[in-house]
């Protein structure tokens, strides 16, 4: 047994020069540095990430929604399968590690002749244990290990960054849901305004006061007014409907807030740097870049030898006859000599795709930058373009009522009280459409800090 192993060491020592040459490094182009700063002017805090962000929005509804969509949404719940078979993935690497321990046992009954003539019985049962381990010499094995560990949190977090992907989806469609019902309202009310003027143009017209033009005009408007009311309530039913799916549920009403009474937050940014370390994304493509790097090293380990231990023990017992202990003990090499160039190219894959990776969280790093810096570029922006909207609809507003007034004086026509009713419809959906971009630049600055996706206890 001792000449058998020192064989098996000095095959190892011999077959060292098949090893595949020095360990190659990610590619410098995919190396990324994070900025010193941000360009556009924010508040920089180093506060952790809420797990629930959405709550500063100020609405229990759209909180009720996002619990629903965690709790029932399908990706999620595809997600969170991922996660167990990586853990089942990872336990069965691990299990390499360790010896192997099986039991059989078997039985035979024979009859046959013997040196006499005389015909014979004989039953005879065999129990064994035994015990293979492979010697991890080269840390294959470990390596192995490492890549299912590793591949085993980028899992999590890919759970952790579908989970934050879908609270986002949520609120951004639960804040274009009350931007609709905004634009609706204003169309209603522009209906109903529409229709009183149409009923003081005929009123005028049967008069004699007005020629039929300004009454023409004035249902023209009328069924403008009537075409944006069913297409934006179509609007609405689908973007339930698209809510509804994101929740995990048929189409159904939505109990729901309105546009002006959520709160529009302005959270603090942290320092780029500290940034690689909170987005989940980030977080998966480094645990997917330590996988490919643990699976090269085990594919460069695959050009030596494996060497691998075995015993069993057991007892054989005949009938008439006394028990007999029976055992082995064995050890084996296997060392590649050649195999066509396989094991190479299974080497030069798995640097392949390391180098992949990390080009993949370079790219993850910077996308997670621009994300930033467009969003606290448009927080400040938004709210300019915001206090401006509501200073022109207030303009809109003035305008039409004086309008309105030299038009029932008789001092101008029709068409100046038309064009004072136009500007102010369109300086109102403008209104509701700008501060529906800055609840959507407020839940998207959120998602690119990561926001929410930080479990307790992890």
């Amino acid at each position: 047994m001792c000449r058998a192993l020192i064989g098996l060491t000095g095959l190892g020592v011999l077959t060292a020069c098949t090893t595949p040459g020095p360990k190659t490094s990610p590619p410098p182009m995919a190396a990324v540095a994070p900025p010193a700063g941000w360009r556009a002017s924010a508040t920089v805090s180093e506060d952790a990430a809420a797990a629930d962000w959405w709550k500063a929005f100020g609405d229990p509804r759209l909180s009720d929604l996002v619990t629903a969509a965690l709790a029932y949404n399908a990706d999620l719940g595809a997600a969170e399968a991922r996660v167990r078979e990586a853990q089942a993935q990872s336990l069965l690497a691990s299990a390499a590690l360790a010896p192997s321990i099986t039991l059989s046992a078997g039985a035979q009954k024979q009859r046959d002749l013997n040196a006499f003539g005389q015909p014979s019985t004989t039953l005879a049962a065999q129990p064994q244990v035994q015990v293979a381990y492979e010697v991890d010499l080269w840390g294959r094995l470990r390596a192995a290990d490492a890549a299912g560990r590793a591949s085993l949190q980028a899992s999590r977090d890919a759970r952790d960054a579908a989970r934050l992907s879908v609270s986002a989806a949520v609120a951004r469609s639960y804040v274009a849901l009350l931007s609709l019902d905004a634009q609706l309202a204003t169309a209603r009310a522009t209906l109903v305004s529409r229709q009183e003027a149409a009923a003081r143009a005929r009123r005028r017209a049967r008069e004699g006061v007005t020629s039929d033009l300004e009454l023409r005009q004035a249902e023209g408007e009328l069924e403008a007014a009537a075409q944006r009311v069913p297409a934006l309530e179509l609007a609405i039913r689908r973007q339930e409907g698209a809510l509804t799916l994101l929740v995990g549920r048929t189409s159904q009403a939505v109990a729901r807030g309105t546009l002006g009474a959520l709160v529009i937050p302005e959270p603090s940014a942290p320092l780029p740097a500290s940034l690689l370390a909170r987005r989940p994304d980030i977080a998966q493509a480094e645990a997917t870049l330590a996988a490919s790097d643990a699976s090269l090293a085990a594919a460069r380990a695959a050009f030596l030898p494996q060497v691998r231990l075995s015993a069993a023990g057991g007892g054989l017992f005949v009938e008439h006859l006394d028990p007999l202990t029976v055992w082995t003990l064995g050890a084996s090499a296997l060392a590649p000599i050649f195999d066509g160039g396989r094991l190479r190219a299974q080497s030069d894959a798995a640097a392949a795709r390391r180098d992949q990776a990390a080009f993949a969280y370079r790219k993850a790093a910077l996308t997670a930058f621009s994300e930033v810096e467009s969003a606290l570029e448009g927080t400040g922006r938004l709210a300019e373009q915001e206090d401006a909207a509501l200073r022109q609809r207030a303009a809109a507003a003035s305008a039409l009522d004086h309008a309105r007034k030299r038009y029932q004086a008789g001092y101008v026509a029709y068409l100046e009280e038309l064009d004072a009713q136009r500007g102010l419809l369109a300086t109102e959906l403008a209104l509701s459409q700008v501060r529906e971009a800055r609840l959507q630049n407020a839940v998207a600055l959120y998602q690119a800090l990561g926001g929410g996706w930080t479990e307790a206890g992890r």
